[in-house]
């Protein structure tokens, strides 16, 4: 049975000393001019120190016009050179105790805040609406625009293998750019980027090819994938295994199964929160119970391919890890927010001196049957959801800062201090 201490080759010759990933989290966390700084070295020289196999960053943005958040990272051609120095310094000390460390890199898409760009990029014009947040509609990408962003993700790749990461991740899930190609809800185009499956993954074929190009052979190149939007007329579950197979002949190492977004948001465990509810596909209980999950879906996503799978959220103790892992639904476990929690749990676990996780159920103090699925209060709903993320963001920053987490922070005190700390973050980017 495989353990989660054994070690793990990568097709591309890498070799990963365990089964954990540290999960992209965003960070939010750079300057104004969306520089990595000395708060992303604190924040990983912590996790770099968790006995961790593959510490994965927070999205780093190809366009600082199309941001996730105001404070995030951005890669340029115009500016790289000046962050170069940081960015070594950053791989360097993820990596001193024999973590790998991987990159992902992003582009928000319609996804990025009405603040920063209110009429970002998308492959249509299919405008983002959550309740209490302001998003642009979306300027339907020309063919020169699409070729833009491929020389984009490619150039950010080229850069993290200059600085010393071991890998990059592409993001295409939880409603960012990639993924927005690949659904068909959003993705409305009828020339060669839209329409089939096929031409809905072409842009990322073309991404992973150029970029292998650059980095060479023994790199590795990971995809972050939904198994499913959890949307009606979205990308489904049948979408991402036809998918999987088309990326799995690309060259990838790696492919890691998540799911959700902004409006159905499974990517935060929230099963019985729906943003925008009309459209809510909703999951069976036998699927919810599970410890890890997608879990279901990676494993009918694993009998199609043959590339190593990561698959992220809900693992909380060795035991589910490692049933995971006999079952072949992955060969790798991404942990994400109990990290959030204690840096250094993945240490303990793997040390016995804990037997789980850290978990927290953070929600609001209110009436449970305002966030119900039944209930009519949206508003509420979202302002839970978002709640609960800020939590897990304050706890990143503290920790750049040099502190521990603070376990006793109340989720809306969070979401509070979250929004005004977006606020300086938006003016400072504005001023750069």
């Amino acid at each position: 049975m495989t353990k989660i201490t054994d070690s793990l080759t990568l097709p591309c010759g890498q070799i990963i000393k365990n089964r954990v990933c540290k999960a992209a989290m965003t960070e939010r966390i750079a300057l104004g001019n969306n520089f990595t700084n000395e708060k992303h070295i604190e924040l990983y020289r912590k996790w770099g120190a968790g006995d961790i196999g593959i510490l994965l960053t927070g999205n780093v943005q190809v366009h600082r016009e199309n941001l996730e958040g105001p404070a995030n990272i951005a890669i340029e051609e115009n500016s790289y050179q000046e962050q170069l120095p940081m960015l070594k310094k950053w791989a360097e000390v993820s990596k001193a105790e024999g973590s790998k460390v991987w990159m992902q890199i992003s582009h928000a898409g319609r996804q990025t805040p009405g603040e920063i760009n209110m009429s970002p990029m998308s492959p249509s014009s299919v405008q983002l609406k959550i309740p209490g947040r302001k998003y642009g509609k979306p300027v339907p990408m020309t063919e020169e625009d699409i070729q833009d962003v491929i020389r984009r993700f490619v150039f950010t790749a080229k850069v993290a293998r200059e600085s010393g990461f071991d890998g990059i991740q592409l993001h295409s899930a939880h409603g960012y750019l990639l993924s927005q190609f690949l659904s068909p809800d959003i993705n409305q185009r009828t020339d060669a980027w839209g329409g089939t499956i096929e031409n809905r993954t072409r842009i990322h074929l073309e991404i992973i090819k150029r970029c292998r190009e650059e980095v060479g052979s023994d790199f590795a190149i990971s995809v972050k994938m939904n198994s499913a939007d959890f949307q009606k007329g979205g990308f489904s579950s049948e979408d991402s295994i036809e998918v999987a197979k088309i990326l799995s002949n690309s060259g990838i190492d790696n492919l890691e199964i998540s799911g959700g977004t902004y409006e159905q948001p499974r990517l935060l465990g929230l099963d019985k929160v729906s943003i925008n509810p009309e459209r809510s596909e909703n999951r069976r209980e036998s699927t919810v119970a599970r410890e890890a999950y997608f879990l279901s879906y990676a494993e009918k996503i694993a009998e199609a391919v043959d590339i190593p799978l990561m698959v992220t959220g809900g693992f909380r103790t060795k035991e589910g890890m490692e049933a995971a892992l006999g079952d072949g639904a992955c060969q790798i476990v991404g942990v994400g927010r109990p990290l959030c929690a204690n840096p250094y749990a993945i240490k303990e676990l793997l040390n016995g001196e804990i037997n789980q996780l850290p978990k927290f159920e953070k929600t609001l103090s209110i009436g449970p049957w305002l966030l119900s699925p039944s209930s009519p209060f949206r508003l509420i709903q979202a302002i839970n959801a978002f709640s609960a993320q800020a939590w897990f963001y304050q706890q990143i920053k503290k920790m750049s800062s040099g502190k521990m987490p603070d376990l006793a922070l109340k989720p809306f005190k969070a979401f509070r201090n979250d929004a005004k700390e977006d606020q300086t973050a938006i003016l400072e980017y504005k001023k750069n």
